[in-house]
């Protein structure tokens, strides 16, 4: 089960909406858009995404400027519509396009006809597996200036969104659109 919802910061503090996110969402941009829309002027808006005991994701967008990201656990993520639109090629430092693995740096030593051959997974990597990583990835210090330290963030799980909205003072906003 998924969770989404923008608090944008106000003059009177955060203020929380409820958002079909990706009904009308297919990339980080959109997502922007989306945020940018629900601001008054260029204040701060938060997008929290989580999965349940999955993973979740913080997208903060400050006016015009490229969001910043967090994702607690890439690898769950990228089994996730909602996280692949979190999970650029940026974000998990590859450049754009290279989703594929490179067939140039496969090991092919004969093994791969069912042959054995030494036990060296790991070594020889496995495409997607590798080019996702598991556990956190991007801005940790993403609500470092809102009261929400990288350590923090780091060790947060299970409710983890309740969480940043107590640590924000926007957890009764939050909870009125769960």
């Amino acid at each position: 089960m998924y969770f989404a919802a923008l608090l944008a910061r106000t003059e009177d503090g955060w203020e929380a909406s409820d958002t079909e996110l990706l009904d009308n969402v297919e990339t980080l941009s959109d997502l922007a858009d989306l945020a940018r829309e629900a601001a008054a002027e260029d204040d701060t808006v938060l997008v929290l995404i989580e999965q349940e005991d999955a993973w979740f994701g913080v997208v903060r967008i400050d006016g015009e400027e490229d969001p910043r990201i967090y994702v607690s656990d890439a690898a769950a993520a990228a089994r996730s519509s909602y996280g692949e639109i979190l999970l650029t090629d940026e974000l998990l430092g590859r450049e754009p396009g290279d989703d594929d693995p490179d067939l140039d740096a496969l090991d092919l030593d004969g093994t791969e006809d069912g042959e054995d051959g030494e036990d060296d997974e790991d070594e020889s990597g496995g495409g997607s597996a590798e080019a996702v990583p598991h556990g956190p990835v991007g801005d940790a210090a993403v609500l470092d200036d809102l009261g929400v330290t990288e350590k923090e963030l780091k060790s947060l799980s299970e409710d983890a969104l309740t969480e940043i909205a107590e640590a924000l003072g926007a957890s009764e906003v939050l909870e009125t659109v769960r």
